[in-house]
């Protein structure tokens, strides 16, 4: 854990493509995992026993190590901010939004997420706007397309798709605001696991505030499947994968990080197929090759005419 979460400047952080892929294999993973939470349990509470795992497992990790989990007011401030935006209202609304759209428009919806933070990027952190980000996340929209083309014909226009839709773009709007705000205090030199922990500790307490309001019922769930989820959503999808997250924030900035958004629904699909049975289409097949190419022209791997030399400046 010591490579993903770099405390200390003797510590060699991990790289971009190693982050990235953990955080594309680990979340396309997770989509399945999540199957595994709904029935017994209140959603709400279901992200906030994720995260709450998550931060003791954090608060443990630091306190073994010896590391100091103080830090400036105003610093706890900004972690509360993402603690609201993106683990307690980021997730809630997204869970709301899944009762009433099919997860087609979820993957479509999440790719508009480098746009929001290319935007909130520029009017809150004055930083540029990067042309290969928004030419890789145009072709990583027009892939994710093709490849949920056929579930597009499902969708029935009615208030309940709106009233999804409208709850999936709030949720992915706090998401990005969540990550902007995370590139502000990265930029102040705040390291990545004590972000971390205060941020989802803020979260858990958020969110257990909302589903005492909304009356909630707390359950202990009776299928082992729960718990097994539950360990796979905190350990892995949370603690390794959040922390791979914020470090290529960190290293790379919010815009080109958040493409992970388009990639990692195509590791959900392979897992898909092999326990869903999924059945692929050609136009899966060339979204697939569409997202991937977006992916390198947005990481700069593959540079524009317009564009030389400017693709690593930031």
């Amino acid at each position: 854990m010591s490579s993903v979460y770099p405390f200390t400047k003797s510590n060699k952080a991990l790289s971009n493509p190693v982050l990235f892929s953990i955080v594309v294999l680990i979340w396309g993973s997770t989509w399945l995992a999540i199957t595994y939470q709904f029935g017994e349990v209140d959603p709400t509470l279901s992200v906030a026993y994720r995260f709450l795992i998550a931060a003791v497992i954090l608060f443990s990790y630091c306190k073994i190590k010896k590391i100091s989990l103080r830090l400036p007011r105003h610093i706890h401030i900004k972690m509360a901010g993402v603690g609201l935006c993106l683990y307690t209202l980021d997730y809630t609304l997204l869970y709301q939004s899944q009762q009433y759209i099919i997860s087609a428009i979820v993957a479509l919806m999440s790719s508009g997420m480098v746009y929001i933070n290319v935007l909130l990027r520029r009017v809150l952190l004055k930083k540029p706007i990067r042309k290969e980000v928004m030419i890789g996340a145009t072709l990583g929209m027009f892939g994710i397309s093709l490849i949920f083309l056929p579930e597009f014909a499902k969708v029935s226009a009615n208030q309940y798709l709106l009233l999804g839709i409208g709850l999936a773009f709030t949720s992915f709007f706090f998401a990005s605001l969540g990550n902007v705000i995370s590139e502000r205090i990265l930029d102040h030199g705040t390291p990545v696991i004590q972000m971390n922990f205060w941020a989802m500790s803020y979260g858990v307490i958020f969110i257990f505030t909302a589903a005492m309001f909304n009356d909630a019922e707390f359950s202990l769930p009776t299928n082992p499947n729960y718990y097994y989820s539950m360990f796979y959503l905190s350990v892995f999808g949370s603690v390794l994968a959040f922390g791979s997250y914020m470090q290529l924030v960190k290293q790379m900035g919010s815009d080109k990080a958040a493409y992970v958004v388009l990639v990692y629904p195509i590791i959900a699909l392979i897992l898909s197929t092999l326990f869903e049975g999924y059945q692929w289409h050609l136009e899966a097949f060339i979204g697939v090759a569409i997202v991937l190419l977006g992916n390198a022209v947005a990481m700069g791997k593959l540079p524009l005419p317009f564009n030389k030399g400017e693709s690593n400046k930031s």
